[in-house]
């Protein structure tokens, strides 16, 4: 049994506002025995794995990890990619570069649909911010690569570019948690709730199924690669 196995039954339980319990009791086996499935010190058979899946009304490849889906549905090509970017000679030559980039613009649909809802200016400036910096260093990085690029395009030296670059991420990330937290700064007032940000794998599914569906991947694909080695490739090990 995967080690998702258990997380997945896990988070799903307390989605559902369900007590360890209760869960027990409805799926017919020991409370004893559920906390040992729920912390992966037993693994249990697939009679089981059919009756959660019955139970949270999700699929049994969800519960395993091999769909983040929780219909069990598998994202493609054609499902990701519209007609322009079909007929792109691009498409052909590199599809998991191409479905990487709509996993990460599907996600931030996610994130913006959310910090609009919040209705809070300063929190949005600051996320854009944020992103608009990972975008600008990564470009930079690239362009700078070729010493036949003109240096003239960017206005901060490149000594310090990546200096400072990471000192305003750093900045725009705690304004951002300061906000979220309650606290005033310079970029905009605390946030006095946060309750619009509740959110569950069956809301976000329910509220954006395609985009949610990225988004999972993309938390899938990060942690892959934060729990791997450095430097070694997720894609590459599956």
């Amino acid at each position: 049994m995967t080690s998702d196995f258990s997380r997945v039954i896990t988070l799903l339980r307390k989605e559902r506002g369900i007590t360890q319990k209760q869960a027990a009791a409805d799926l017919g086996v020991s409370q004893a025995l559920l906390s040992h499935y729920e912390k992966g010190i037993r693994e249990c058979g697939l009679d089981f794995v059919v009756r959660v899946a019955d139970y949270y009304e999700v699929s049994c490849d969800y519960l395993l990890g091999r769909s983040t889906d929780r219909n069990g549905l598998t994202l493609n090509v054609e499902d990701l990619l519209d007609s322009e970017t079909r007929s792109d000679s691009k498409y052909r030559g590199s599809v998991m570069a191409v479905m990487k980039k709509k996993f990460i613009t599907n996600s931030i649909n996610v994130l913006y649909d959310k910090l609009i809802a919040s209705r809070h200016e300063g929190l949005m400036n600051e996320v854009s911010s944020y992103l608009m910096l990972a975008v600008y260093r990564m470009f930079r990085m690239l362009y700078s690569s070729n010493s036949r690029n003109s240096k003239n395009l960017f206005r901060v030296s490149e000594v310090v570019s990546s200096g400072y670059t990471s000192a305003a991420m750093l900045q725009a990330e705690a304004n951002i948690q300061a906000m979220l937290a309650g606290e005033n700064t310079a970029a905009g007032e605390g946030m006095k709730d946060t309750e619009i940000f509740f959110m569950t794998s069956e809301s976000l599914s329910r509220e954006a199924p395609m985009y949610s569906t990225s988004l999972f991947r993309v938390i899938k694909m990060c942690e892959d690669r934060i729990l791997l080695p450095q430097g070694a490739d997720a894609d590459q090990t599956r």
